[in-house]
């Protein structure tokens, strides 16, 4: 029983997506449910046999009374008597006619064993009816001599009244327990949520609040391990940016003295030529590098406008690929948003653009022909960055999303990390948000970014 009211507690959950809170008290409320209704259950079926034949003796007690009374009785007072006991004693007496129509007792447990206690002490020939001639009570037969009598009883005097008054005692004490039920849900499911926030706040890159180290010893241990975590991670995190400052400078600068060395050396243009591009190279993958480590930013807690951000980077970007031979167009509508840190969408762009622009060259002419939109689909923001290269095969697409993957030199041209979708991704990631690539049928690479939609 329990399990199957545990099962259907969770369908109920899974289908309208309750909290631990509403799914634990459900539970609790149901088996409380259960158990008092057991509990009433036994309760009655142990109370009918008592009351039941405390009804038929006070029934067979009452009866014999009358039936003396009205025996040893003068004829000249027995109406006297009769009206005595219709008005002081609730018992009518009325002659029970050969015509007579009757109803039996209800078919129930508490009735059939009145019924049967009756007729057990005041013979197996005894009537007992619901109503007789239409008219309401408990009817009992009995005779004197050669005449036959009825006497009735109120229902409400032989009836189970008390069980009413236990339904009212039974739903208080379900109230009762159901509050208290609440109150523990409450009391065990508050350090979890608290859990859940501060791992959110870690989740959107912010520094969490520590958690509370009291209580209970498994939850004081886990808000102890919670919290030497979190302090972990801030150290790990701070320890990272340094080490990334200083691996930038300690790489970049021999580069720079190397360059420097180059230009006053005796050499061709040619060989100086070659080796300033393989140091623009060593460069390039060292910023890639340094990008993959850089964390992503805190996620705004309101919607950022997407289009003023596309529009600026666009204006940047479309001087640079101009600078390079190559073309940027847009169409980019207003009223964009979504919630992602500015540059973390600068970051991400930036990275497709110059991907489009490194590897997406058109075998026509040469040179990067690369158009960013953006538009709106029902709640999701998308971002296309489109080149017209020669694009990349369908099998390898979920390779090139690994890190350090590159792919083949007929799509690139050149070399690189292999990181730059990999930021992408994590990035996006991060928000909510999904990357795709897309190989068009008539050439060329789609990279598309989806963003859930928020206000601005």
């Amino acid at each position: 029983m329990k399990r199957q009211i545990s099962s259907q507690v969770k369908r109920l959950g899974s289908r309208i997506r309750l909290g631990l809170f509403s799914r634990s008290f459900l539970l609790l409320g149901a088996l409380m449910l259960v158990s008092l209704g057991a509990w009433l259950q036994v309760f009655f079926s142990m109370e009918v046999g008592p009351r039941a034949t405390q009804m038929a003796q006070r029934v067979a007690s009452s009866v014999s009374i009358t039936r003396s009374a009205l025996i040893y009785a003068p004829p000249s007072v027995r109406p006297t008597l009769l009206l005595d006991l219709a008005t002081k004693e609730s018992l009518r007496v009325q002659p029970r006619e050969a015509n007579d129509r009757y109803e039996p007792l209800p078919h129930s447990n508490y009735w059939n064993r009145v019924s049967a206690e009756i007729r057990k002490r005041l013979g197996p020939h005894t009537l007992v009816a619901w109503t007789v001639n239409t008219s309401p009570g408990i009817w009992v037969s009995f005779e004197i001599d050669n005449d036959r009598y009825w006497l009735v009883f109120d229902r409400d005097q032989l009836g189970l009244r008390a069980g009413f008054e236990w339904v009212g005692w039974a739903a208080t004490a379900l109230l009762l327990a159901l509050i208290g039920s609440a109150i523990s849900v409450r009391f065990v499911n508050r350090p979890l949520a608290q859990l859940a926030q501060v791992a959110r706040q870690m989740a959107r890159g912010e520094t969490p609040s520590p958690l509370p180290e009291r209580g209970p010893r498994e939850i004081r241990d886990m808000n102890i391990a919670f919290n030497r975590m979190a302090r972990d991670l801030r150290q790990t995190e701070a320890d990272r940016e340094i080490m990334l400052a200083g691996i930038s400078h300690d790489l970049r600068t021999p580069l720079a003295r190397m360059r420097l060395e180059i230009e006053m050396s005796d050499v061709s243009d040619d060989t100086r030529q070659a080796i300033d591009e393989d140091l623009a190279q060593i460069d390039h993958t060292i910023g890639q590098l340094m990008e993959y480590a850089r964390p992503a930013g805190a996620i705004p807690t309101q919607g950022v406008d997407l289009s003023r951000v596309l529009q600026d980077l666009f204006e940047r970007e479309r001087t640079h690929t101009e600078s390079l031979g190559g073309y940027l167009s847009a169409s980019i509508p207003p009223g964009l948003s979504a919630r992602i840190a500015t540059h973390d969408l600068k970051r991400v762009v930036s990275n497709l653009i110059e991907n489009a622009r490194r590897y997406g060259r058109s075998p026509n002419d040469g040179k990067a022909h690369i158009h960013l939109s953006a538009k709106v689909e029902g709640d999701t923001v998308i971002i296309e960055i489109s080149d017209q290269g020669v694009g990349i095969a369908h099998e390898d697409i979920d390779r090139l999303l690994r890190p350090f993957s590159r792919g083949e030199l007929a799509r690139t041209g050149g070399s690189g990390a292999g990181l730059g979708l990999s930021i992408v991704e994590r990035l996006l990631g991060q928000v909510g948000g999904r990357f795709k690539l897309i190989s068009r049928p008539v050439g060329g690479l789609t990279a598309r970014i989806e963003l859930p939609r928020s206000r601005a």
